[in-house]
């Protein structure tokens, strides 16, 4: 096997592949330029997305070339789902969706030298195309009978899919061969949900052109529980730090289950085969330590936001568990740690309340009385100070930033919440 493909598929990116050997033969025989697309249907990108971002890492560093392509036409229709219709974002959304994935996109690939990436908009060759066109140039090559057998369609028939959804196959394989006639691109990548829609523009180029063309498909990102990542699912993990804070960000990682701590730092650090051995090794003896989660979590943060700001999640860590000075914390990030920690804001009058409030309006503890119970027994903390008297109230010199409190019972059990008066 080729080189690239042999550590595609140690690092665990390779579920399909429509001819392995024909594959590595291309990459045997020189550059080969590849694309993945990205809908905007958010305004970020997540962390599946991440997946098809590493895999074009590894291929340019290998010297192959890049193409990033942004729906700003298959993200007006987006790809039919399991369960019901997509609803259609207005346009100007969308086309402002565009830029800002562009923007993402575009960290995580060189543009220089011989293999530079080429970041491309499918608007540009679907918004000129008449209907009549599309249909006697695309539309010919498609039997109805494959698109019905295709497992998202199938599923669908009962309930019912728009023409609209059901078409989104043909768009897509229009991408690949636009990218395959302007730019030479023979290898299009992407998750093993978009199997067929993959292989159906690989097709595409077979008749319409008489051209050679693979896909590649990475397997879905899952926890341990089988179920998905992604941004119909609950707790998405976004790229963008207003929606997903770098602290959040790293905690997420922080926090990755051990079954799937190894294949994590597979697909999203580079860090070499031994180096994953010997952490895989900690992670066994050691697991308390979280050795592998804190690597996983240092590289990938340092990645998709900076050093700068895998340092400041760091330090707020370290801070609201009493190891640093939770003063010295820069107001985003602790308004970030209390966003992460999840409490609703505690609207109060002219006086402040109680620390036994907030700690019971937090879920430090069940109640008013087991707050009062937690500082008799000298285990409440009100911002990393012991709080001795069940009665005290906050004061405004207890408020961080003029509006934040952290809480903490014990050494694990913390809570945070803003004030609003």
């Amino acid at each position: 096997m080729n080189a690239v493909l042999d550590e595609l598929t140690w690092r665990g990116f390779i579920a399909h592949s429509t001819d392995p050997d024909a594959l590595a033969s291309a990459f045997d025989s020189g550059q080969v330029s590849s694309y993945v697309g990205f809908d905007p249907t958010a305004p970020s990108i997540h962390m599946g997305n991440l997946v098809q971002l590493m895999l074009a890492r590894i291929l340019q560093s290998s010297g192959h070339k890049p193409f990033l392509l942004v729906g700003g036409s298959t993200g007006l229709i987006g790809d039919p789902k399991q369960s019901s219709e997509r609803n259609l974002n207005p346009q100007d959304l969308v086309h402002e969706w565009v830029e800002k994935i562009r923007a993402q996109v575009s960290k995580f690939v060189d543009f220089e030298g011989p293999n530079a990436a080429v970041v491309v908009n499918n608007y540009d060759w679907t918004s000129q195309l008449s209907t009549l066109d599309f249909l006697r140039n695309i539309g010919k090559h498609f039997s109805v009978n494959r698109m019905l057998d295709r497992e998202v369609v199938k599923a669908r028939l009962e309930s019912g899919i728009s023409y609209t959804e059901f078409s989104y196959v043909l768009l897509q394989s229009l991408d690949f061969l636009e990218l395959y006639r302007r730019h030479g691109v023979t290898l299009q990548t992407g998750g093993s949900d978009q199997w067929g829609n993959l292989t159906a523009g690989v097709e595409l180029i077979r008749r319409a052109d008489g051209g050679k063309a693979h896909a590649l498909a990475t397997p879905l990102l899952t926890k341990a529980d089988g179920t998905k990542f992604g941004k119909t699912e609950s707790g998405t993990v976004w790229l963008d730090p207003s929606m997903t804070s770098p602290y959040a960000f790293h905690q997420f990682f922080l926090n990755a289950e051990d079954a799937k701590v190894v294949e994590y730092l597979k697909i999203f650090t580079r860090r070499s085969a031994e180096e994953i051995d010997d952490l895989a090794r900690q992670l066994t003896e050691a697991p308390h330590l979280r050795a592998a989660q804190r690597a996983l979590a240092d590289d990938i943060t340092d990645l998709v936001h900076s050093p700068a700001e895998r340092r400041a999640a760091a330090d707020a860590a370290a801070a609201i568990f009493g190891r640093e000075d939770l003063a010295a914390l820069p107001e985003p990030t602790l308004r970030a740690v209390v966003a992460e920690l999840g409490s609703p804001p505690l609207r109060v009058g002219e006086e402040l309340p109680t620390v036994v409030d907030v700690l019971a309006a937090t879920g430090v503890v069940a109640s008013k009385s087991a707050g009062r119970r937690a500082i008799d027994e000298g285990g409440a903390y009100l911002n990393n100070t012991k709080v001795t008297d069940p009665d005290a109230r906050l004061s405004d010199a207890d408020l961080l930033h003029g509006r934040f409190v952290v809480v903490r019972r014990g050494r694990r059990t913390v809570g945070a919440l803003a004030v609003e008066r």
